[in-house]
């Protein structure tokens, strides 16, 4: 193949089709990728009319951050659950709490999203997915049973709660535990596009795209040692996942993961990203990253304060787990400790694997604050004026829920460790291709590139960062864009 056709590097390969000696076989819709954003995008497109539709999966079966997780959905506007468990949503709501939540929202996203919320859990259902119709009211990462309806944002959170309509919009996948239900919402996905007639291939790595006068018509994959191309006739759809396992990409754009143990799928080695940057496309909030590390369960350990080395407090304790985590990452070295009296003492249910050790027992907040070498005074003044406006029903400071304060005046008091560094923090990337509402993957002046569309983590959906970030809305955003990209390529936009 001539070097001076093909674009070899960094970003992946691009290939001009003359260069292109055959074809080994043809499809209406080639979907790179066989997570929850390409098995959705291609149910959606056989099911629109497109007559072959295409699966390649690098893994040798669906191994990926989907089947990982444990089966979260953020879904709103007024679902069949929420309704059920006699919760007022609606699209508006819904918006209004993304763009709140979001510094730099994208309208188009959030109100295609917002509007077809309800009928995308409709949707998930009928193919396959099941949900019960409960509630969970405990603050929790995630139920351990099968209710289904959770609060998985911040939406009660302090100043969101005064900018939306607050619902819980959490909607686990009905599965006894906190492990599979991802796996279990995967499956079946999986069996409903094979029934349909979707074609998909295993062991199969798609490195380079073919282009024809500046629009995508086709890939090239690797399977056993043998290259071959594959044409599109209707688009090719990127969805292979984040860059969370290359360590090179993490450098560049993430700086601030270096303390972060990664989550996901074998292959999240951004490729999907590179290829969509071969063929032109531009790339957005590549530094956003999910980071987490739970203060909760027990949700007790909300009405704990969390300080920094100058034992000073820095976010609202009641704030979802990963807009706690990201503000103690960004504290000086990381340095943050959960102070709780003997009236709520417990060990978080994650310290075991996240290594949030506790440091110690105090007979005095004196004795703690020069323990932990904060500034003379600092935590003893935090301490006093927190319990000092806690026994009123108010956190000035900050913002806390009254149903969260609680005056830290019972002795001996305990300090935990939550520093980023030291105390273990999991996550994954959130950056990837910049896409439209249709799931078109854009160029630097926001243009389409003809005949490519992608989602799931390989795309820049809804959430940008751990600040915005609500569990469930991977699955939920990388299911709905999916859906949009299938139904876009095979010529249903």
């Amino acid at each position: 193949m001539s070097t001076s056709a093909t674009r070899e590097g960094t970003r992946g390969a691009l290939i001009d089709c003359n260069e292109v000696g055959e074809w080994a076989a043809a499809a209406d819709v080639i979907v790179v990728g066989c997570g929850i954003a390409g098995v959705c995008a291609a149910i959606e497109a056989r099911e629109g009319g497109a007559g072959a539709v295409l699966v390649l999966e690098r893994a040798s079966g669906c191994s990926n951050s989907t089947t990982q997780s444990g089966g979260h959905f953020y879904l709103g506007g007024g679902t069949a659950v929420q309704r059920a468990c006699g919760f007022h949503d609606d699209a508006q709501a819904l918006a209004h709490y993304l763009t709140a939540v979001t510094q730099r929202p994208d309208p188009a996203k959030i109100a295609a999203f917002a509007e077809g919320s309800a009928a995308h859990f409709d949707w998930l259902e009928a193919h396959g997915i099941p949900f019960d119709r409960s509630y969970f009211p405990t603050k929790a990462v995630m139920q351990e049973g099968r209710d289904c309806l959770i609060w998985t944002g911040n939406e009660r959170v302090w100043p969101f709660c005064e900018q939306a309509h607050a619902a819980p919009r959490g909607h686990k996948v009905a599965f006894v535990g906190q492990e599979g239900g991802g796996n279990l919402a995967q499956e079946q996905l999986v069996k409903h596009a094979q029934r349909i007639g979707v074609e998909m291939q295993f062991d199969t790595r798609v490195d380079a795209v073919v282009v024809e006068g500046g629009r995508v018509i086709g890939v090239r994959a690797r399977r056993f040692g043998r290259e071959r191309h594959l044409r599109a006739g209707g688009g090719v759809v990127l969805a292979t996942g984040g860059f969370g396992q290359n360590a090179a990409m993490l450098r560049e754009y993430v700086p601030l993961a270096r303390h972060l143990s990664v989550v996901g799928g074998p292959y999240d080695d951004g490729s999907g990203i590179r290829l969509g940057m071969a063929a032109g496309g531009a790339v957005e909030h590549m530094n956003g990253f999910l980071l987490t590390s739970p203060i909760y369960p027990p949700e007790q350990l909300v009405k704990g304060i969390l300080v920094n080395r100058a034992g000073q407090r820095f976010v609202a304790e009641d704030s979802y787990h990963t807009r706690t985590s990201i503000r103690i990452a960004e504290q000086a070295d990381g340095i943050a400790y959960l102070i709780v009296d003997a009236d709520i003492f417990a060990y978080p249910a994650w310290h075991e694997h996240g290594n949030q050790r506790l440091v110690d027992g105090f007979e005095t907040i004196a004795a703690m604050e020069a323990s932990l070498e904060m500034p003379v005074g600092s935590l003893q003044r935090t301490m006093a004026e927190y319990s000092r406006h806690a026994a009123e029903g108010d956190d000035p400071e900050l913002h806390k829920q009254p149903e969260w304060l609680k005056p830290l005046t019972t002795g001996p008091w305990a300090a935990f460790d939550f520093s980023y560094g030291r105390a273990k923090f999991y996550g994954f990337t959130l950056g990837g291709l910049r896409i439209s509402a249709a799931a078109e993957v854009l160029d630097e002046r926001g243009d389409p590139v003809a005949g490519l569309y992608a989602a799931g983590a390989c795309a820049s959906m809804l959430a940008h960062d751990s600040l915005n970030y609500a569990s469930g809305i991977s699955l939920s955003a990388g299911s709905f864009f999916g859906r949009r990209a299938g139904r876009h390529a095979s010529g249903r936009g």
